[in-house]
Parts: structure tokens; C-alpha cells; sequence
């Protein structure tokens, strides 16, 4: 099942290269989640967790964006089921929210 879902993505990291004769790359999105209670202890507040999306040639979407970092996105992601009573969830595809232009001020005139 895929869904739809706003997200604040706070680091982007390209992967490439080479490990025991095995080529990898891919783009690794660390976006808030909140952090969930366990049996061990309360908790508050928000984490990030990684979700990997295509190969390292994504990174050079977000790039020009690393200023503007945390950032507001869409994502679409895919849920599934995976071992007994769990889900597994997938990132599809995810696009930085488009920030609207600041308004032009008009010339001050002396």
C-alpha cells in the first residue's frame, strides 16, 4: 500500500563505491520521526531515520538545498507487511516543498 506523507528531511548523504568487488550507490534521506515508547523506558521527542531512494545521483537533486537544512518535503512511501506482526516501509519517492517567493518590497523613495 503506498501513502502519501509530509516529512522534514534534516541531512541527505550520497553513498558510492566499491566493498569485496561489489559496486554500491545510493542516496540515504534522514527524515523526523517520533520516537516510540518501548517497554524498556518513556520517552519524548523526535529522531531521524534513515531511508534509503534510488543511487548517489539523486544527492545532486537536494544539493543546492543543504542550507536550507531541516526542509519540508512530499514523500510517498510503501508499506508492507514483513515478519510476523511488523511492516516494513519503504521510501518511493520524495520532493522538497516548494517555498514561495519572498514579496518584492517597493523602492523606498527619498
Amino acid at each position: 500500500m503506498q501513502f502519501n506523507s509530509q516529512v522534514i528531511v534534516h541531512a541527505v548523504k550520497e553513498s558510492v563505491g566499491e566493498m569485496e568487488g561489489r559496486a554500491f550507490s545510493s542516496t540515504t534521506f534522514h527524515c523526523e520521526v517520533d520516537l516510540k515508547e518501548n517497554g524498556a523506558g518513556r520517552s519524548i521527542g523526535r529522531v531521524t531515520r534513515p531511508f534509503k531512494l534510488g543511487d548517489h545521483k539523486e544527492f545532486d537533486k537536494w544539493a543546492h538545498l543543504g542550507g536550507s537544512l531541516p526542509i519540508q518535503a512530499d514523500a510517498v512511501f510503501e508499506m508492507t507487511a514483513a515478519r510476523e506482526d511488523g511492516t516494513s516501509l519503504k521510501l518511493v519517492s520524495i520532493k522538497p516543498v516548494a517555498r514561495a517567493a519572498a514579496p518584492q518590497q517597493a523602492p523606498v523613495k527619498a
